[in-house]
């Protein structure tokens, strides 16, 4: 059975993009209201933060070092010791109230992300692909919110949520190029309480994401099928991702900006990073960016 562990009482306001770092030992994740990147070194239980000039949807991991980073204005790659920050790719002046989201390196190093209006949530986000040589396409359009960017164990499917609208995509893959084919519906939120935020890819090819506002974390088979749901202490889970010395390890990143006074006071935790055991999944190291 699932164990539920809080590993870190926290106050994020859209706590997002779990990575946990091999090397390290360490979890990273972002809080992008509040404009911070995060480290935990696990065994220690040590936290460290870093504070960004700008609201910060998603990192990963560059090869050689730092990270890269989906920030309002564009795609960054980040020194954090240093505070050193070069644009990778700018929004400009054509995508006014548009920030980057959800992000991930697929395992070819490419990283993608997608673009979101969270004033007007009108459907103009785009989905991103960065590639090592810096040149930036859009692979897609017409989201409410990026969201759940993964890939299968195989690399023939990569799967893309438009939160908003209750439905996670399935598309065919081209690892080698990038290239991907039509979207097509895979998994439906339509009749449940949450929807799918961010979300990872286990060993066994199944799709684990957060449900926000639904309060727990779901497992889906390589058809979009529900296997299990696990509750959660808090409403608002916002993305998990596996990690620990075995790859085994659930990490959720929650948030409380979307809580109401009286969901914050009875579920006090909220905002806080957990840990879920024994869940029967395998992670898979997330890529990296070059």
């Amino acid at each position: 059975m699932p164990q539920i562990e809080c590993i870190l009482e926290h106050q994020d306001l859209i706590g997002e993009s779990p990575l946990w770092s091999v090397s390290e030992g360490a979890l990273y994740w972002v809080d992008v209201i509040a404009q911070r990147i995060y480290r935990l070194a696990l065994e220690r239980r040590q936290c460290t933060q870093w504070m960004m000039p700008e609201a910060i949807g998603s990192i990963a991991f560059r090869h050689g070092g730092g990270l890269v980073a989906g920030m309002r204005s564009g795609i960054y790659a980040l020194d954090i010791d240093s505070g050193r920050r070069e644009a990778l790719f700018e929004l400009g002046s054509d995508a006014p109230g548009l920030r980057f989201n959800d992000g991930k390196c697929d395992r070819a190093g490419r990283f993608w992300s997608g673009t979101m209006d969270d004033r007007s949530f009108a459907p103009v986000g785009k989905l991103y692909r960065l590639d090592a040589l810096g040149q930036c396409t859009v692979a897609d359009a017409g989201f409410i919110i990026v969201n759940g960017i993964a890939w299968s164990p195989d690399n023939r499917s990569m799967y893309v949520a438009d939160t908003r609208r209750d439905v996670v995509y399935s598309y065919d893959f081209d690892m080698a190029t990038g290239a991907i084919g039509e979207k097509r519906p895979w998994i439906s939120t339509e009749k449940i309480a949450g929807r799918v935020d961010g979300a990872t890819v286990a060993q066994d090819g199944t799709y684990w994401c957060a449900h926000v506002r639904g309060g727990e974390v779901a497992q889906y088979d390589p058809d979009g099928r529900l296997i299990q749901t696990i509750a959660l202490p808090v409403k608002y889970p916002l993305m998990c991702s596996f990690g620990g010395p075995n790859m085994d390890i659930l990490f959720v990143t929650t948030g409380r900006a979307l809580a109401t006074p009286e969901e914050l006071m009875a579920q006090p935790l909220s905002g806080s990073v957990f840990a879920i055991h024994d869940t029967g999944s395998i992670g898979i190291p997330e890529g990296a960016f070059g």
